[in-house]
């Protein structure tokens, strides 16, 4: 399975991923790919990203069984960022919510509040 052509990794070799339900619209998580984690993905329909921390790859639900399947892979006008809408089993956020972006900050800035209710304890 090929990359699309003219990706723009970054001097890491990485390029961001935004990762949306591809029903609701509801973002989940950004994670961040490599060529192989790319090609990884489109081979087998399940979201495979390049972990930075443990550097290493990740198949997201190998572990949790919040799986990722891939209904569709887009990218930006620069061709530096992607989108891939999924269909997402449980959790995506590694704290257990379904989203990764289940705080929102008060009106002041000084603030953070849960807004999600947590679907499973972290993992």
């Amino acid at each position: 399975m090929q990359v699309p052509q003219n990706l723009k990794f970054d001097a890491n070799g990485l390029i961001p991923v935004v990762v949306q339900d591809a029903d609701s619209g509801e973002v989940l998580m950004v994670a961040y790919m490599n060529q192989e984690a790319v090609e990884r993905t489109l081979q087998t329909g399940r979201a495979t990203y390049w972990s930075r921390s443990r550097q290493q790859f990740w198949v997201k639900g190998e572990t949790s069984g919040n799986v990722q399947r891939v209904r569709e892979m887009r990218v930006d006008c620069d061709k530096d960022c992607l989108l891939i809408k999924v269909e997402q089993t449980g959790a995506a956020c590694h704290e257990g919510y379904r989203s990764c972006f289940f705080r929102k900050v008060s009106q002041d800035g000084e603030q953070l509040e849960v807004v999600e209710e947590r679907l499973t304890d972290p993992y």
